[in-house]
Formats: C-alpha cells, sequence, structure tokens
C-alpha cells in the first residue's frame, strides 16, 4: 500500500502546526532550534503530499493526508498482475448449453474460448442469450459458432496498469478482459490467456484503497 514514511522532524513539525496553527515558518524554526533554511526542505514535502496547508502572510495550517492523492497514486502504479483473477475457459467445441451452464456455476459475464490452447475468442451474456432466443439448438451448436472472434477481442497484458485496462472495460462496454500473454510461432501471434480483470475485481480494488 501507498505509505508515507516522516522524518522525526517532520513529524515534529506537523505536531507543532496542529497546536499553534496558523503559525509561521521562523516559529516553527524557533520551536525546533534551527534555521529556517534548515527548515524549507521538510515544509515543502508536507505542502507537497497536502499534510500541510501554506498561506502568505498568515503561516501554517494542518491539512491532514490527501487522501484522493493516495488513492490516485496506488491507482497508478498498480498492475494488473496484482489484482487479475482465474479466468473460466472452454473450447470451441463446447455447446452453447455447456456453456449457458458453465457461465452460471461460475458466476462469470464472460467465458474465454481456446483453441491448441491459445485464446480464439469470447462469448458472453448476451451472446448466449441471443442464441436462446434465436431459436437454436443450444445442445448442438458449438460456442465457436456464436463467439466473438480473434483479433476483434479486447485484451490485457499483466503489465498493462489498472487504470488503462478500466478505461478499455468502459470505452468498449465488455463485462471483463482477458490477461494474456503473447507468443510468436512459426512468424504467427498466439495468446496465452494468464488471467481476467472484471469489473467485480475493479469494484473490489477500489473498495480496498478506500478501506485502508
Amino acid at each position: 500500500m501507498f505509505n508515507i514514511q516522516f522524518s522525526d522532524r517532520q513529524t515534529k513539525i506537523i505536531d507543532i502546526v496542529k497546536e499553534h496553527q496558523p503559525i509561521t515558518s521562523e516559529n516553527i524554526a524557533t520551536m525546533l532550534n534551527v534555521t529556517r533554511a534548515t527548515l524549507r526542505p521538510d515544509l515543502a514535502i508536507l505542502t507537497m503530499t497536502g499534510i500541510l496547508d501554506a498561506r502568505p502572510k498568515v503561516g501554517y495550517f494542518y491539512a491532514g493526508i490527501n487522501k484522493n492523492h493516495i488513492i490516485s497514486e496506488e491507482l497508478k502504479n498498480k498492475k494488473v498482475s496484482e489484482i487479475m483473477s482465474i479466468p473460466v475457459m472452454l473450447t470451441e467445441e463446447t455447446t452453447v448449453y455447456n456453456a449457458i451452464v458453465t457461465m452460471f456455476l461460475e458466476d462469470v459475464g464472460s467465458i474465454y474460448i481456446i483453441n491448441n490452447g491459445n485464446l480464439s475468442g469470447v462469448v458472453s451474456r448476451k451472446d448466449l442469450l441471443k442464441s436462446t432466443i434465436g431459436g437454436m439448438d443450444i445442445n448442438k451448436i458449438p460456442v465457436g459458432m456464436i463467439m466473438t472472434r480473434m483479433p476483434n477481442v479486447i485484451m490485457g497484458k499483466e503489465e498493462d496498469s489498472v487504470i488503462k485496462v478500466v478505461k478499455k472495460i468502459i470505452e468498449h462496454e465488455v463485462d471483463s478482459v482477458p490477461v494474456v500473454k503473447k507468443e510468436l510461432k512459426d512468424n504467427k501471434e498466439y495468446y496465452k490467456v494468464m488471467g481476467r480483470v472484471s469489473k467485480t475485481n475493479i469494484t473490489k480494488l477500489f473498495l480496498e484503497l478506500f478501506e485502508e
């Protein structure tokens, strides 16, 4: 978790400002028996992190830790590999009926379809609903016939930032994004599914950040 570590002097400065606010840098320096020049870097750090608020000709006020700043920094640094969950996968030959059963048993909004161990497509709740309404024989039709095929699948990588994947989920209005690892074989690109990032993963992350 993003954590701000202060020096002993910076902690003393915070305590002084809390008790005597508003207080000038000159008065803080006097109380700590140091020069204003010595204090300058400490005060700069404390104001930049949002702990202190400086007002010209007035002095310093205690503002507290800027929680929005901390959450923003945490999101920027968080990688997909840290929050992804186990993907639910089926082969192209799986029947639509079995795909529907799997989706409800696993409680997911989308299933990744693989061919020879590589990602070949994705099937969503909408795809399965359309197939049942359309009068198909869902016990015979393979899921490969109704899925969204590569290269039209929106994907993410383990080293991507969480923010990047969130943007993809919102922009493309998908339930989840498969996390893949690209492999090159015979001059062709293949993608191994390593995990998944869903709206649930994102919600859990935000809840975790706010609670911490």
